[in-house]
């Protein structure tokens, strides 16, 4: 069951305790992806300039994703330079340059509209209402959005939520959204907006999913899961972690024939497992270097902090 992802496919820099990288493959889609294709067949549409070369490519290509859809304009890609050294979980952002992504506007290939399941990562909601409008007969579409959409793009946010089964953000986006610090009536009002589903990131606290009344299931699940974050002794790159969970969640979701209450649990365990990998080491360098066995491996320590018997 193929997944399409529309986002960001940029170039990093990157400043933790651990040391930096000045220039390292990046972007939401780009974590996405990489996360996902453990899982499933992944698509992929973005934007790259020239800057963007066979190396990068192959990054992508050597864990099977489609790349038709990511187009290659003239021009500098999305750049996004960041310190995590004040604080090791929220990352100080010292320079963002769009470039070619200022003028992103997906195309979807011909080849790509058969896809069953799409993930519209953090873009501008103008753009995920209308690759939602034309992906139309998806069997199941997620979404991730952030404060600067929350805050100053409400409304077009607001279509956008109308038409998701599940939206994964993290707590403090979930309390801005819903204009309420308490988790659990966050998210009762956010489903309320629209989504059947709604996955809050806690990132080294693991994550909770909130359902409304009649999720996907076919029957109620009104009971809140909550997944833990796996303790790590070091972080070397936060970035992108959130990112690489949805990559686990949603690639598990869509390799699965359907999906159950029990599917949707074990997809909130590979996104902790994915991410935890992601971050230890700078940029894409671990979820390229990955294999089913570590995965399955981690999964099975993930259950072990999490079953009393």
């Amino acid at each position: 069951m193929a997944i399409l992802v529309v986002g960001s496919v940029a170039f990093d820099a990157i400043e933790t305790p651990s040391g930096r990288r000045d220039r390292c493959l990046g972007g939401a889609a780009t974590y996405f992806a990489l996360a996902a294709s453990y899982f499933t067949p992944v698509r992929v549409i973005g934007v790259v300039g020239e800057d963007f070369g066979v190396a990068e490519e192959a990054v992508f290509t050597r864990r099977g994703i489609d790349t038709r859809g990511i187009e290659h304009v003239s021009g500098k890609s999305f750049f996004w330079s960041g310190s995590y050294m004040k604080n090791l979980n929220e990352a100080q952002t010292l320079n963002t340059e769009l470039n070619v992504f200022q003028s992103f506007s997906p195309k979807i290939p011909v080849e790509y509209e058969d896809s069953e399941y799409l993930f519209l990562a953090n873009i501008d909601p103008v753009l995920q209402a209308d690759v939602r409008r034309k992906m139309s007969s998806v069997r199941m579409v997620c979404g991730d959005t952030m404060n600067y959409w929350i805050k100053d793009h409400a409304e077009n946010l607001a279509r956008v939520l109308e038409h998701l089964d599940a939206l994964l953000i993290n707590d403090g986006e979930a309390k801005m959204l819903a204009g309420d610090n308490n988790l659990v009536r966050a998210a009762r009002r956010i489903l309320a907006m629209g989504p059947k589903a709604l996955v809050v990131k806690h990132g080294e606290f693991g994550a909770t999913s909130f359902f409304g009344d009649h999720a996907f299931f076919g029957e109620q699940a009104s009971t809140p899961f909550r997944a833990p974050a796996l303790p790590l002794a070091e972080v070397v790159d936060p970035t992108g972690a959130g990112d690489s969970f949805a990559g686990g969640f949603f690639g598990y979701i869509a390799s699965q024939p359907r999906l159950t209450p029990a599917v949707f649990r074990r997809a909130m365990f590979y996104g902790g497992v994915m991410g935890s990998f992601a971050v230890e080491r700078f940029g894409t360098e671990r979820l390229q270097q990955l294999d089913r066995k570590e995965i399955e491996d981690r999964f099975a320590l993930f259950r072990q902090l999490s079953h009393l018997d």
